[in-house]
């Protein structure tokens, strides 16, 4: 049954009877574009959320929450869910509202009785049938195909970032389900860590031509590091997605559905 409706206006709690399971994708996800727009994020995003799972306690209903390893913004080279608070620096709206989420979600979790997880997505990849293109590896690739420069930030070339294939984030979403994880933790999900020069350079391998344009942008952490997903692989799954395995693939797609 589909129902098109906005969470911060309909009765949710009507709509989670039942339910078992609520995966709670509602969200605006431009990193970079939610400095414009940060009082929408907030609503849309935190405010959004705290309804959803309001009903959830109501109906006794299981909430999945994705947030994102964007709220990390480390002066370690390597980070977990168990970093200290100096290492959760959001570097967007986008990121700070995931974040301040996470925190509402525990505090009603231990207070109102929440049953719930949290997982820390990296940076999805990987062709789809609702394929976003404000990211990384998915914009580089478009931009490839349609013979554009390949628009980087100046910070971040070298850094080092946590992506995530569609696939993974998909199999980790129904592997949480099946093993009933709703245990109140935080995962990050995360297939591998890269920098944008090793992507470019993965991209070259299937458009050789192509040019690297350096842009400046409003998101200016130049830190760099790996975010360690041991904590969720240690429940027993196994992330399989390669990412140079994800550009071949959405290049392939993206040229045969290319419009001259």
């Amino acid at each position: 049954t589909f129902i098109e409706d906005d969470i911060l206006n309909t009765d949710m709690v009507a709509l989670t009877k039942g339910v078992d399971v609520v995966i709670h994708l509602a969200a605006i996800t431009d990193a970079a574009g939610s400095f414009e727009k940060r009082d929408e994020v907030e609503r849309v995003n935190y405010e959004g959320t705290k309804l959803v799972a309001e009903a959830c306690i109501e109906t006794c209903t299981s909430l999945f929450f994705p947030s994102t390893t964007s709220v990390y913004g480390s002066q370690s080279k390597v980070v977990d869910e168990s970093c200290s608070v100096e290492d959760l620096k959001p570097q967007s709206p986008y990121a700070e509202y995931k974040l301040k989420s996470e925190k509402m979600l525990q505090e009603m979790s231990e207070k109102q009785g929440l049953i719930f997880v949290t997982c820390r997505f990296g940076t999805i990849f990987g062709t789809s049938i609702g394929m976003r293109f404000h990211t990384a590896v998915n914009k580089f690739c478009w931009q490839a195909v349609m013979g554009r420069p390949l628009t980087v930030w100046k910070t971040a070339i070298d850094q080092k970032r946590p992506y995530l294939g569609v696939n993974d984030a998909v199999r980790a979403i129904k592997y949480i389900i099946v093993k009933d994880l709703f245990d109140g933790e935080t995962y990050n999900v995360v297939s591998s860590n890269n920098t944008v020069r090793e992507i470019v350079e993965s991209i070259k391998k299937f458009v050789p031509d192509i040019e690297v344009k350096l842009v400046d942008s409003e998101i200016m952490n130049q830190l760099s590091y790996n975010v360690l997903n041991e904590k969720f692989i240690s429940t027993g799954f196994q992330c399989s997605d390669s990412i140079e395995e994800g550009i071949k693939d959405e290049i392939s797609l993206l040229s045969i559905n290319k419009i001259y």
